[in-house]
């Protein structure tokens, strides 16, 4: 239970603690905002499969606090789903909720909801040098410190999520989207045969279809058969991420997935950068890429980012950073709800 990095923002002491929650396919974190700062504390790590619904999980946590603890009254869940109305239908797991119902069951006086990477990407301005790995590619700097501008956050985890965030004259603000969901180009004749044999089984293949951890065994059998062989099994994400980067284990299709899934990776992730005009820095999020480590930053990935015709020097001036911080969206749904106290506060 190590709390997250503080910040300046401040918290109502009368509103707290605060229930802080990042919501994802795979599993779901918990923590409180105890304290003034956006220090997060009683961080718990939950399956999503142990759980019916999320409101399960969320007692779970609660009753497993300690009985000293005040019960929190006001919540921030950074949610891996679209948003828009009172249901809430996760697309990487079978969880839906009203947030209505949600909030009566947990018997708070306020529940705000996030997009999950609209979560972490109000947390990148509060990252620290050790919760970050600058590309050691890119324009030799990470955008770590006071950053300005406009920034955004690509991150391949259960699904693949994409965020920016502007700096406005009131503060950050952050922008939700579904950018996983853009179409996948190919840049090369080999990703051309990629995709093709994607297309096969999906008619429509998105950035999220191959460069997530619901996409790698697709993008594994798309690559064999770019390859000229076939997968008689499909291989689990986890064994495609061993046998791509254990030299003990080694798989010449398992490795050449993972390359061509950074080098793929570092497309989108340009395409976003040049989008948003995010030349306060580019983000890496997620739990897949932070298990590559060095495989990820002596890939193609920082020279297709850079890979934009005319704006190669625009690119190449942007920072890129992988977020190695454990647990940055509970950061980012703390920001998100010191803002909407405040603005309750003052109106």
């Amino acid at each position: 239970m190590t709390p997250t990095p503080a910040s300046s923002a401040r918290f109502d002491a009368q509103k707290l603690p605060g229930l802080v929650a990042d919501v994802g396919g795979t599993h779901a974190r918990f923590g409180l905002v105890e304290g003034p700062g956006l220090a997060v504390t009683q961080v718990q790590r939950l399956r999503t499969a142990d759980y019916a619904q999320l409101s399960d999980a969320a007692r779970a946590y609660l009753a497993a606090l300690p009985t000293s603890l005040t019960r929190p009254g006001h919540a921030c869940l950074a949610v891996a789903a679209p948003l828009d109305g009172d249901e809430v239908r996760f697309i990487n797991h079978p969880w839906r909720f009203s947030r209505d119902a949600l909030q009566r069951e947990l018997g708070l006086e306020r529940l705000l909801l996030l997009n999950d990477f609209e979560a972490l990407a109000l947390a990148l301005p509060h990252l620290t040098d050790a919760g970050l790995r600058a590309h050691p590619r890119g324009p030799g700097h990470a955008p770590s410190h006071a950053p300005r501008g406009t920034l955004a956050v690509v991150g391949p985890g259960t699904g693949l999520g994409v965020a920016g965030l502007i700096q406005t004259g009131s503060g950050w603000q952050a922008i939700p989207g579904e950018g996983g969901h853009v179409t996948l180009a190919a840049c090369d004749d080999f990703e051309v045969a990629v995709l093709a044999a994607a297309r096969r089984e999906l008619a429509h293949v998105s950035a999220e279809r191959l460069l997530s951890g619901v996409g790698l065994p697709l993008l594994h059998r798309a690559v064999a058969a770019a390859s000229g062989r076939s997968v008689d099994v499909a291989m689990r994400t986890e064994a495609i991420l061993q046998r791509g980067i254990d030299d003990g284990s080694r798989d010449a299709d398992c490795a050449r997935t993972l390359a061509v899934f950074c080098a793929m990776l570092g497309t989108v992730a340009g395409n976003v950068a040049l989008t948003l005009g995010a030349r306060g820095g580019l983000y890496i999020g997620g739990g897949i890429v932070p298990r590559m480590a060095d495989l990820f930053f002596a890939s193609a990935f920082r020279e297709r980012f850079e890979a934009k015709g005319r704006y190669r020097d625009y690119m190449s001036a942007i920072p890129t950073a992988l977020i190695i911080d454990p647990q940055p969206a509970l950061t980012g749904a703390a920001v998100a709800l010191a803002q909407a106290m405040a603005l309750t506060a003052n109106p």
